[in-house]
């Protein structure tokens, strides 16, 4: 058991019955009394209320008081929660007991009855254990009860007890008759306070104002607030009982005047918008069992008043499957000449692209059920994937929709919301699909590599069935909960970087990589495209200005340095806005916009060659890097100081290029002879290798050749050749490995100026992929060992007369140089 409580429920639906006063006189209480601590309730004089007993000293305490035939005080804890009580954890004001009953009911489990008799205030505890015992002073009511304002308090009690005993039908009627058969007007007040439903506090109030006229106030004031409660009550309940009829009242009414309307022709608004969206519903062809959850849904919204917020919920639902195209299909424009007219006038370049569509289109002419495409464009920023789309659309016939997946964290964006939810909505594809008004639009996912996830779900994983051209066919969207067919739209994704795609998502995709232009197609594509546009948007035409040749020549040199278009646009529109405030100002001469114009507007050059006044030194290789907007160029340079044989690497390095500097160290350590540096160099010398931009992360194993190279120049003193940039992988026994993005590498060398690019020999068939202007202006060294690096990166030849090189491997072929 817990402690000392109530017994049973009933206590709670009827009052406790109450014995009359003066059961005891003041003399006959023993100034040390037992004492009980009583939790979640208050005893008071007059009252039998039965206790069930678990704490052993309560436990204690009953038995002596039994034994002796002894009275207990009965005193309310202040905590309930409380275990053992002290005297700060008890009210000073109590009530004498008799046990009058007392039953065990198990092992430490004791049942009593009680009755109070009197009032007591403690004065201080002069026991703990095995049970509390205290100094008590006995309590008498001090105001007589025969007083008149005393009797007229009891008759305003007896009225407001039975009009609260009338609003609670759970009473028994005998309740009545027991408040009107007292007489005492204390034991009514206690009466009443012991049965009212009020917190412990206000009833210990009760109980310790010994004042009976106060005391009968302070119950009249308690019995009063639980009338207006219960009358408040009883009219809230009333109310919606009311509601509920007059809700059920009016539904039947509705139905009928419908049926009446119905026999005179006169359907009402709401009728004929329930007949409009069947007849939309009959008109979208749905597939059978789409319809028949439709008709299912529209049968169920007829029986739902217009009032309600179930009818707005079912009624967006049903225009949501009349407004999607489920069988709405465009026709394809299967023209091949007209596509690739198309896809050459909207963009320069990116032949991959164009031949991939030009393919599907041919593939469709000759099978008409084929399956849309899901094509992921990556490539550095600017340089035409988004904008892409569009042109597909075009050259296609379709309707073209854009979807924005960048920083897209939810699931429910992708697959909808459930209809449980308030404001519930189907995911962005549904949406989609509305928009377009047809089942087999070109649908752009923008940014797809920048999908967040959070604990509201993985976007990329519920794209999985999105893009699985096995499963697209039955899209199931939470909202919709019916199959859609995606399995006719071409999809175009667009990323920067292949690497944030998870594997699955990305294995569902056929990816088509797009890489930067060379300085002549950024040339072309600005007079195509970017100058038109430029001179259109801000108001001038061929009559205000001309860009010559050699002003795009300067633009993409020496302002802008990119893997894309998009700062040599706001270059130019820098031209056309400085144009556009003279002629705006009254100047109507047509203005010519060469070189020196351009660094008039403009001001000094941004851009130059850094290569030659890097490299003056030994010590200092440029090589290639690739980035996520596209190719660049990577300075590494070696120094050395007097130490104990220590090497520093600086420059934010990953862990791959950290260890391709240890391996370099350890081969050139092992070649120190052939290259006529001392065995013992690095004895009393310390090296520091360091990585320019250091604020920008750097890792990879194509940097291995560079920094080698970097070091042997340091180290022998020859300089590196100003005009050479190199990339490959290094290994220990000084073979060079085949490195990624060699299109991007070569790229980034031919916009930097430099004439003369080291590649590893297999990576030669790479270069089917580099534009063949790049090509014919960059001469190209194949190496297969680090030693033939060495010989072509340096001013001249490191090896000493007559060292032995190691032989290249049989199955590869020696070093070679192409023009």
């Amino acid at each position: 058991m817990s402690d000392e409580k109530k017994k049973g429920t009933a206590a709670s639906a009827m009052p406790t019955a109450m014995a009359p006063p003066g059961l005891i006189n003041k003399e006959d209480i023993p100034q040390v009394l037992p004492i009980l601590p009583l939790r979640n309730s208050v005893f008071f004089p007059g009252g039998v209320l039965p206790l069930a007993v678990g704490r052993q000293k309560t436990i204690a305490l009953i038995k002596d008081a039994v034994r002796d035939d002894q009275v207990i005080g009965v005193v309310t804890q202040r905590r309930a929660e409380e275990e053992d009580p002290g005297a700060s954890d008890l009210y000073t004001m109590g009530t004498v007991a008799r046990i009058v009953k007392l039953l065990k009911m198990g092992e430490d489990n004791y049942s009593l009855v009680v009755q109070g008799l009197a009032r007591f205030r403690v004065m201080e505890l002069v026991q703990e254990a095995p049970y509390l015992k205290a100094r008590v002073d006995a309590v008498e009511d001090k105001t007589s009860s025969e007083n008149v304002e005393v009797e007229a308090l009891g008759i305003n009690l007896k009225k407001l007890a039975r009009e609260v005993i009338e609003l609670m039908p759970e009473l028994p009627a005998a309740a009545t008759e027991l408040v009107e058969s007292i007489t005492h007007p204390g034991h009514l007040a206690d009466l009443i306070a012991a049965n009212v439903d009020v917190p412990i506090e206000e009833k210990q109030a009760v109980l310790e104002t010994v004042d009976l006229k106060a005391r009968m106030k302070l119950v009249l004031e308690l019995l009063n607030r639980k009338r207006e409660i219960l009358k408040l009550s009883n009219k809230i309940d009333s109310a919606v009982k009311g509601e509920m009829s007059k809700t059920q009242r009016e539904y039947y009414l509705r139905q009928q005047l419908k049926a009446i309307k119905e026999e005179l022709g006169e359907m009402g608004e709401e009728e004929e918008e329930l007949d409009e969206l069947q007849e939309r519903l009959k008109k979208a062809a749905l597939p059978p069992e789409v319809e028949k959850v439709a008709q299912k849904e529209l049968n169920r919204l007829k029986t739902i008043p217009a009032a309600s917020s179930e009818y707005t919920v079912a009624r967006t639902y049903l225009d949501w499957i009349a407004d999607l195209p489920w069988s709405k299909i465009s026709e394809d424009n299967l023209d091949i000449e007209n596509a690739r007219q198309q896809l050459d006038k909207d963009h320069f370049g990116i032949k991959k692209v164009k031949k991939r569509i030009l393919e599907y289109l041919a593939v469709r002419k000759l099978k008409n059920d084929m399956r849309g495409p899901i094509l992921c464009l990556v490539g550095p920023p600017g340089v035409g994937k988004t904008s892409l789309g569009q042109s597909v659309a075009k050259a296609t016939g379709r309707k073209f929709v854009r979807l924005s997946l960048g920083g897209v964290r939810d699931e429910a964006e992708i697959r909808g919301h459930r209809r449980t939810y308030v404001g519930a909505l189907p995911g962005r594809f549904i949406q989609s699909m509305k928009k377009a008004g047809t089942k087999n639009p070109v649908m752009m996912l923008d940014e797809i590599d920048k999908l967040g996830a959070d604990f509201r779900g993985d976007p990329s994983a519920a794209l999985l069935e999105v893009l699985d051209p096995e499963q697209n066919s039955t899209f199931s969207d939470h909202y919709l909960d019916v199959a859609f067919d995606l399995s006719k739209v071409m999809f175009v994704a667009t990323a920067n970087q292949l690497d944030p795609i998870p594997g699955p998502l990305r294995d569902r995709m056929e990816i088509i990589e797009l890489t930067g232009y060379t300085f002549e197609e950024k040339q072309a594509i600005a007079r195509i495209h970017l100058v038109p546009k430029q001179l259109k948007e801000h108001g001038l035409n061929g009559d205000h200005i001309e860009v010559q040749d050699d002003a795009l020549l300067i633009l993409t040199t020496s302002y802008t340095r990119e893997a894309g278009v998009r700062n040599l646009e706001r270059r130019i529109a820098d031209i056309c806005r400085a144009v556009a405030v003279e002629v705006a100002g009254g100047k109507l001469d047509k203005q010519t916009i060469n070189s020196e114009r351009v660094k008039e507007i403009l001001g000094p050059e941004m851009f130059y060659s850094e290569v030659a006044e890097r490299t003056e030194v030994p010590g200092v290789a440029t090589g290639l890097a690739w980035t996520a907007a596209g190719g660049d160029l990577l300075f590494i340079e070696a120094t050395k100081m007097a130490g104990k044989g220590g090497m520093t690497l600086t420059g934010q390095l990953g862990d791959v290029m950290k260890e391709s500097a240890t391996a370099a160290l350890s081969y050139l350590r092992s070649k120190a002879e052939a290259l006529g540096i001392p065995s013992n160099f690095l004895e009393k010398t310390d090296l520091h290798l360091h990585f320019p931009a250091g604020s920008i992360p750097k890792d990879g194993p194509s940097a291995g050749v560079t920094i080698l190279t970097a070091l042997t120049s340091l180290l022998t003193g020859i300089r590196v050749r100003h005009d050479t940039a190199m990339t490959g992988e290094a290994t220990l026994r000084g073979l060079v490995l085949p490195v990624g993005g060699i299109k991007e590498k070569v790229l980034a060398a031919h916009r930097a100026g430099i004439k003369r690019v080291i590649l590893p020999e297999r990576c030669r068939k790479d270069l089917i992929d580099v534009p063949d202007q790049a090509k014919n202006e960059l001469e190209f060294i194949f190496a297969t060992h680090m030693d033939e690096v060495l010989k072509a990166a340096l001013e001249t030849s490191p090896f000493k007369e007559g060292a032995a090189i190691p032989a290249t491997t049989t199955d590869t072929p020696p070093a070679e140089v192409r023009a």
